[in-house]
């Protein structure tokens, strides 16, 4: 008999996401923490309307606006599809920023938060630790666009149906002139000791498009610069089968 040969399991469980940056190159850096920034726009009595809305459908009122929410790292992701448990589930536009060998080598790309509705009503930061941070392709080094960052456009699109039916509906259409910058976010996760190599944050989102059906089967996300280089999402929204109870 051929003795079977056992393959010894890989050690390396690292977390690494790929960006192409301007010039062609590709950026790996590994995730090591993972940050949700919240109530983050830079309109307070928007913030607070929303804050409200919520409060209105049961969502528990943060105790400080704007807030932040910490992640299991293995949740930010580049995958082509999320699973979810039930259809209540949807995404949210946003910008992330990624930190990689220091606190000076710092990369903005295209985000979308993906956040379980239905568990949300019992705890925001209980929803996000139920679905993933899907990040863009491409990201461009912050020092070279943070005086022109107000002009890029944040969009994203809901698809109901199959791929090849190709029908989108835009959800949300803003640009980042909305969302506190992420100097913000860096000088406090300085001062808080949390601006550490692998580090990715993400921003908050801009308003819903009101009408459009968020609880869509795919969801993509557009951060578009000023001379319309653009850094995209996209992924499709796969229900998994109920659970035996």
């Amino acid at each position: 008999m051929t003795e079977t040969q056992i393959s010894a399991p890989s050690t390396d469980r690292r977390n690494l996401v790929r960006f192409t940056v301007p010039g062609g190159a590709v950026r790996e850096i590994e995730v090591r923490y993972a940050l949700n920034g919240g109530y983050a726009g830079r309109d307070t009595a928007q913030v607070q309307h929303h804050v409200d809305e919520l409060a209105a459908l049961g969502v528990p009122a943060p105790t400080r606006v704007p807030t932040l929410y910490p992640l299991s790292s293995n949740l930010v992701s580049q995958a082509g599809t999320v699973q979810v448990p039930h259809a209540r589930t949807s995404g949210e536009a946003e910008w992330a920023l990624i930190v990689g060998e220091d606190a000076d080598d710092l990369l903005l790309t295209a985000a979308c938060d993906h956040t379980d509705r239905a568990l949300e009503v019992h705890g925001v930061a209980w929803s996000k630790q139920s679905a993933p941070d899907l990040l863009g392709d491409f990201a461009w080094p912050l020092a070279d666009i943070a005086d022109e960052l107000d002009a890029f456009t944040l969009k994203a699109w809901v698809r109901h149906g199959s791929a090849d039916q190709n029908e989108e509906r835009l959800v949300q259409d803003g640009t980042l002139a909305q969302l506190l910058p992420p100097s913000y976010w860096v000088e406090q996760l300085r001062e808080h000791g949390l601006l550490r190599p692998g580090t990715v944050v993400l921003s908050g989102t801009i308003p819903m498009i009101e009408g459009v059906d968020q609880f869509a089967d795919g969801w993509r996300v557009e951060l578009t610069d000023p001379r319309g280089t653009t850094s995209r999402v996209g992924y499709t929204v796969e229900r998994l089968p109920e659970a035996w109870d």
